[in-house]
């Protein structure tokens, strides 16, 4: 603990030791470390993008991150939870200058780049591109010799909790109960949650339009490579683990 606390301190006063240092002109000195991700945004966790303010809680977010919490009819804050008014939502200008301002460096190749650029040169960097193509596949924490589960749910495609639509991916899931099912005021069970192990099937979301939203923007197959077969490892590795305890 005392570690941590000389670690901050130490880190903090280099801070203002290079905030001093650059006296305002130029391009201010940061630490590389945690720059990005002081500066990253809660939804995409990438570095802001054209970003917005909520102004009665204050967090900044990309402008089209947020802009699907602005479509339904109470948005709260996707980090808070704290309702708002979508027409106070404002361009943070602050933080674009603070963007344009500081420098970190590429995970990729280290080289230095303005925050504002980082996104771009990180998607056109081959050596991000390779660390994403050698990033590894899942494999189970350990073999087990019980049993193959027989009864895996289907995780792939759902059922509309409104209407009974089914064949839904996750993607299309959203964007049908977006259009179809916007002023729909009963509680439904999440058909993505409910299909989980920890998923439970009788939890009802009073507010199932925000809950796909904030939990199910993104869909988790888009970016892990996970096959059926590692699925049922997974599953009798997870049952051996619950016979364990």
């Amino acid at each position: 603990m005392m570690a941590m606390f000389r670690s901050f301190v130490s880190g903090s006063t280099q801070l203002r030791q290079q905030q001093q240092s650059s006296g305002g002109s130029g391009s201010p000195a940061a630490p590389a470390e945690g720059i990005e991700s002081r500066f990253s945004c809660p939804i995409c966790l990438e570095v802001y993008h054209k970003p917005v303010s909520i102004a009665s809680c204050g967090h900044t977010f990309c402008g089209e991150c947020l802009q699907p919490c602005l479509q339904v009819t109470s948005p709260l804050c996707p980090l808070c939870r704290m309702p708002f008014d979508p027409k106070k939502v404002e361009r943070s200008s602050s933080v674009e200058k603070q963007l344009s301002s500081y420098k970190a460096a590429c995970r990729g190749c280290s080289k230095k780049v303005s925050l504002v650029k980082l996104r771009s040169h990180i998607s056109s960097c081959s050596k991000v591109q390779e660390q994403i193509a050698n990033c590894p596949t899942f494999v189970p924490v350990m073999p087990t010799s019980q049993p193959i589960p027989s009864n895996i749910p289907n995780r792939s495609t759902f059922v509309c909790p409104f209407c009974g639509a089914r064949n839904l991916d996750q993607q299309e899931l959203v964007k049908h109960c977006m259009e179809n099912h916007r002023n729909d005021p009963n509680k439904v069970v999440c058909p993505v949650c409910s299909a989980m192990p920890w998923g439970d099937p009788t939890y009802k979301s009073s507010n199932f339009l925000q809950h796909l939203l904030h939990r199910h923007k993104f869909c988790y197959d888009t970016f892990v490579d996970y096959s059926i077969d590692e699925e049922v490892a997974f599953q009798a590795a997870l049952a051996l683990s619950l016979a364990e305890n």
